[in-house]
């Protein structure tokens, strides 16, 4: 595995292996890597011949209260597991590199109808700091697929959007949820859940898989079976910032008389000081 930090050693790297007729994959990350982002990782190997890492932590997509300074970097660590996975090439870039003239005056790339929605509405900006940044790395690997965690379902439905939008000729692979042994999703800061709340963190996946029982069992209640949900988390100790039912497709919401077969049920809740993501996908 070779690790680059500079935009023009990755260029001249992934030039060389396109003209030899490589077809390339890249997994954008913000590194801290566990089983998820491999999973991500073995996806990519079965759909290309170059596979392209990028560990980097993008203040833009930070607020300002977030966590961008405390963010776990586990870099040493991050590369053996990807050398394991015989990964071709790490990138690695600092701040400067990607930011040149400073975050502050870099152009922007954002899809307002799906970013001021769900977590656009409690992380404004939020979007717009991933969607210039994936636009960014998209530009300089020129890779054919580019593959994605389904944790994360409106972040990967906004990358699929922008793709679209911009017509990039990029194939956009979602990976489903990496779980542990008890149902939570796995997610790098989950290592700031303490001992007790870690014990309660899968009860929102339990909650998720309640609600998709139901619609599965013909309820189209979808507002009640949402204000049921929030009510048992918090409950639980979770304080909630959205649990909706939406359309997988536009994530638009659903009404009782909607026939959409293909739903997603998307929660996000913080418990102590954890921030935590989950979702499942319905067909009905």
């Amino acid at each position: 595995m070779q690790t680059l930090n500079q935009i023009k050693y990755l260029r001249a790297a992934l030039n060389a292996d396109k003209n030899r007729g490589s077809k390339i994959v890249l997994v954008p990350t913000m590194g801290n890597l566990h089983e998820g982002h491999l999973q991500l990782v073995r996806r990519a190997r079965e759909v290309a011949d170059i596979v392209v890492v990028s560990i980097f932590v993008n203040p833009m997509q930070f607020g300002v209260s977030e966590d961008l300074d405390s963010y776990p970097r586990t870099l040493t660590e991050d590369q053996d597991k990807l050398d394991a996975e015989n990964v071709d090439y790490l990138f690695i870039p600092d701040v400067k590199e990607i930011y040149p003239n400073g975050v502050d005056n870099h152009t922007v790339v954002a899809n307002p109808s799906l970013s001021n929605m769900l977590c656009g509405i409690h992380r404004p900006q939020h979007f717009q700091g991933v969607c210039t940044i994936v636009n960014k790395l998209l530009n300089l690997v020129q890779p054919s697929v580019a593959v994605f965690g389904e944790k994360d379902f409106q972040q990967l439905a906004i990358v699929k959007r922008m793709v679209s939008d911009l017509c990039m000729p990029i194939d956009i692979v979602g990976v489903p949820t990496a779980r542990s042994h008890d149902g939570l999703a796995l997610s790098s800061r989950n290592q700031y859940l303490s001992n007790i709340d870690r014990v309660k963190a899968p009860f929102i996946y339990e909650t998720l898989q309640k609600t998709r029982d139901a619609i599965v069992a013909g309820s189209k209640q979808y507002g009640t079976l949402c204000e049921t949900a929030k009510i048992n988390l918090k409950s639980a100790g979770f304080d909630v910032d959205y649990f909706d039912i939406r359309n997988q497709k536009d994530l638009n919401l659903l009404d009782n008389n909607d026939s959409d077969t293909a739903v997603v049920i998307l929660a996000a809740a913080t418990l102590g000081k954890t921030r935590l993501l989950d979702n499942i996908k319905v067909s009905v």
